[in-house]
């Protein structure tokens, strides 16, 4: 599996749809964010992962503020179901309606575990602030 750049656009953003292993070892592998978009049924899952980028990688307070505001305005928007999880270094929303808004998302959360809370704020307005 090839490096995804950073920040990485939807399109590019892997469907790790019964290859969740493969694709999470991958990334281990490359000690980078891991970030994925998974199929269920007619719902996507989005799921990143700052763990196997390494010991080295930090993801800052300002970043898990921003994820997880993020994430309880896609769960009361209807956007995600109510059992997200958010954080420290590991984030996944199940419910996402279509699969380019799974993407959509992934890659916002990817660019916020590299730091860059730009992709997030257009994504999710609101999102660097604290619910």
């Amino acid at each position: 599996m090839q490096q995804l750049p950073i920040p990485c656009p939807g399109h590019l953003i892997p469907d790790a749809t019964d290859r969740f292993e493969a694709a999470y070892r991958a990334a281990k592998a490359q000690r980078a964010v891991f970030v994925g978009v998974e199929r269920e049924g007619e719902w996507w899952t989005v799921k990143a992962d700052a763990l196997t980028a390494g010991p080295g990688h930090v993801v800052q307070d300002a970043v898990n503020v921003a994820m997880r505001a993020a994430i309880v305005r896609l769960v009361r928007a209807r956007e995600a179901g109510s059992d997200a999880f958010a954080g420290p270094v590991y984030f996944m929303l199940h419910g996402v309606p279509s699969e380019a808004r799974a993407r959509e998302l992934a890659a916002a959360f990817h660019a916020a575990l590299y730091g860059d809370l730009e992709p997030l704020r257009r994504a999710v307005p609101g999102a660097d602030v604290d619910e």
